[in-house]
Formats: C-alpha cells, structure tokens, sequence
C-alpha cells in the first residue's frame, strides 16, 4: 500500500464533518502529482487528493493586492513549481508530526473542519437595486475556501519575514486544528465570512 510521501497512510484517518466527507479525496497515493488530468472533467478535482490540492493552492501568485491589509507578492517563485509547494507540504508535515504526535493528514483535514464557513453572501440584483443575501455554501466551495485561507495564511506568514513557508505553514494548520481563533487567519476568515452572512439575513 503507498503512503503519502512514503510516510503518512490515508486509510484510517477520520471526517467528522459529513458534508466534507463527500468531497476530500484521500486516494493513497506516495508522491500527489495527478498532472492537472482532471481539469477537463466537471467537478473533477473532488477526485484530487486533498494534499495535493493544498499544493496547487501554494502556487498562487499573489494578489499584488492588498489581503486583509497585506500586500502578498511571490514574484513568480511559486507559480508551476508544482514539485517544490509538494516538498514545502512535506516539511510542514514533517514539523505538524513532530509538534502534534499524529498523523498530519488527520490534523489537515481537522483544519480543514474547522475553517471551512457554512454560510456567504452573495449579491441580487432586483429592480436595478443591488443588495447582499445570505446563502448557504456548497461542501466543494466549503473545501475550496478552507484551503485558500490556509495557504494564504501560509504566504502572508513568510511574506518580508524570515519565517520559512513551511514553518508558516505548519503553524497555520496546527492552531487551525486547535480551533485558536487568536493566532489562525483561516479561522478568523471563516468567523468573519459567517458574521458577514448572518448581517444580511
């Protein structure tokens, strides 16, 4: 049987979130490298590890814009390296194992639990007036929105710091599964996501 990055099994980790449950792929596999084969298909990256998907979240470029009063550039160093965000995702794991004593593919997907928000706004348009109503999200759009805030904390940590990525990473998905609403952006961007929905009720 592989493991992930020969180390970490995939067989015996727990989802307690069901809505998640249907839409994280944890297909064993040692090196998470599917070559973009699912692009063309509908819906296609629920067939993605989850890991994986972390990493192509890694290789954005940066807004160039300001993120919650950040600036976050990469200036090219990440984008397409697909096998260099895979060995930052590694090292993270490597650090998450050593501080948490498990397997951190069980811590990931505890983050991922628990910054995923349950409701967004989205904007109407009625009689030429526009306004924001509530909505609850999707389990694929859930998914997607946790790992960007992770990632993205991950980047705004090592950005002009001399903290390395996967250190930044690490510690994002430790205080993440802890549920610290102090030290993880995610979660403070999933809180304030909700509270942004529950206004415009």
């Amino acid at each position: 049987m592989d493991k992930l990055f020969g180390k970490y099994p995939l067989d015996k980790l727990e989802i307690k979130d069901l809505s998640l449950a249907q839409t994280i792929c944890l297909k064993q596999v040692e090196v998470p490298h599917s070559f973009g084969r699912h692009k063309k298909r509908a819906l296609g990256k629920i067939q993605v590890n989850v890991v994986e998907r972390l990493a192509n979240k890694l290789m954005r470029g940066g807004t160039g814009e300001k993120t919650s009063g950040k600036v976050i550039r990469s200036n090219g160093r990440m984008q397409g390296k697909k096998l260099r965000a895979l060995k930052f995702v590694e090292k993270a794991f490597i650090i998450v194992e050593k501080e948490t004593k498990e397997n951190p593919v069980q811590v990931l997907l505890r983050a991922l639990e628990n910054s995923a928000p349950r409701e967004d706004v989205t904007r109407v348009s009625h009689g030429g007036v526009s306004y924001q109503i509530a909505v609850d999200v999707s389990a694929t759009r859930r998914l997607d929105m946790a790992l960007r805030n992770i990632s993205l904390a991950a980047l705004m940590g090592t950005f002009g710091k001399p903290k390395s990525l996967d250190r930044a990473l690490a510690d994002e998905i430790i205080s993440t599964a802890k549920g610290d609403v102090q030290t993880s952006y995610a979660i403070k961007k999933r809180d304030e996501t909700e509270r942004m929905a529950r206004s415009a009720r």
